[in-house]
């Protein structure tokens, strides 16, 4: 065989453990270890000594628990039997996993039976190189990410499934607000595994649950999912319309206090208060009524402007009687001329035009106004 001179790493970085394919090398040989690389020197199947960044020269100087093995002259040229491993000690991130079935539990809020998948990434690092390449590696020449997880694959499902069930039964974690709780599962699923990665020389430095399979389309899961998304959107909609009942409800009373400032502003402005403003409304009320000239009405109506003072007084109920009693005077003598009006109208002395309802005081035999013939 070939005699070495250079030994260097020559694996990538998904590669945890890389075996350099030469075994035999000589005194003297060049071993380059790159920074976050480790080296570890076997001699006939027994890890001896472990080098670690920078350049080494194989000479029994350097392997100080080899000269205890085997005697080698100083500067000799005869090779001998060994083998060299290289352990990547970068944190390798971006390693997934996932169950394989489905985790079965009893959903804590609502009780039922439900099934759940999980799956997510991982970051590993080797922290004890020498653990991990006699406990896992063995005579193996490589260990990958894959072959890795490969190793782990068994315990990791077992771990994962039982961890996970346990964490949302004893956390009470609705199955509709997992996704909220990724970050807190995370932990404690990477607390819980790390003992086991440890025992072969590994750090877990992340743990990460980055997706719960939910049973979609499953017909007791699509009841409660429903059942669920309306409590809480049946709440919110009822909350909606107080609140909008509320602003609407002020939005009125606002009107009507800008409303009531208004009118109070106009009625200061033109001299007059709000009951006499009451007043002038009953009294014209009063005025349109056909029933005016009855003296209950007319009395009503003297009532309610003696409420109002002064001049304004007056002059409303000037206009009362007016409207009541045309002819002027009393009401009294209005009721006596009556019966004289009505004869007047009887014997055609009062009459109103038939074109523009000009009203005929006296025996005129043409309307002044359009001059229509007096019929």
């Amino acid at each position: 065989m070939s005699i070495t001179e250079v030994i260097k790493y020559e694996g990538d970085n998904q590669t945890f453990i890389w075996k350099h394919p030469s075994e035999d090398f000589n005194t003297g040989s060049q071993l380059i270890v790159h920074e976050s690389q480790e080296a570890i020197f076997f001699l006939n199947g027994q890890a001896l000594d472990t080098f670690g960044p920078g350049r080494h020269e194989l000479e029994t100087q350097n392997l100080p628990l080899l000269s205890n093995v085997s005697k080698i002259t100083t500067g000799s040229i005869s090779p001998f039997h060994s083998e060299i491993y290289f352990i990547n000690l970068i944190e390798q991130m971006g390693i997934h996993w996932g169950t394989n079935s489905k985790i079965q539990f009893m959903e804590p809020t609502y009780i039922f039976p439900l099934s759940l998948g999980a799956s997510g990434e991982m970051a590993l690092a080797v922290k004890e190189p020498r653990r991990l390449l006699l406990k896992l590696v063995g005579t193996e020449a490589l260990l990958t990410q894959d072959r890795l997880i490969g190793y782990f694959k068994a315990f990791l499902q077992a771990r994962i499934k039982t961890h996970l069930a346990q964490a949302v039964s004893e956390q009470k974690l609705s199955i509709f607000e997992l996704d909220a709780h990724l970050e807190e599962l995370s932990d404690s699923l990477k607390n819980r595994l790390l003992p086991d990665f440890a025992e072969y020389g590994l750090s877990l430095t992340q743990m990460l649950v980055t997706a719960i399979v939910k049973p979609d389309g499953d017909p007791v899961y699509e009841k409660f999912k429903d059942l669920y998304f309306r409590q809480y959107a049946d709440i919110r909609e009822a909350q909606i319309k107080q609140q909008v009942s509320v602003i609407e409800q002020e939005t009125a009373a606002q009107r009507t206090v800008i409303s009531a400032r208004a009118h109070a502003e106009k009625r200061q402005i033109e001299g007059y208060t709000y009951q006499q403003e009451r007043s002038f409304d009953v009294a014209e009320k009063m005025a349109q009524n056909e029933a005016t000239g009855e003296y209950a009405n007319m009395g009503i109506g003297l009532g309610v402007m003696a409420g109002v003072g002064g001049t304004m007084g007056s002059v409303m109920t000037d206009a009362l009687l007016h409207a009541t009693n045309p002819n002027g005077g009393s009401p009294a003598a209005s009721q006596e001329q009556q019966p004289a009006a009505s004869a007047k109208s009887t014997l055609g002395i009062s009459k109103f035009c038939s074109e523009c309802g000009y009203h005929f005081t006296r025996t005129e035999k043409f309307c002044p106004e359009c001059g229509t013939r007096r019929s």
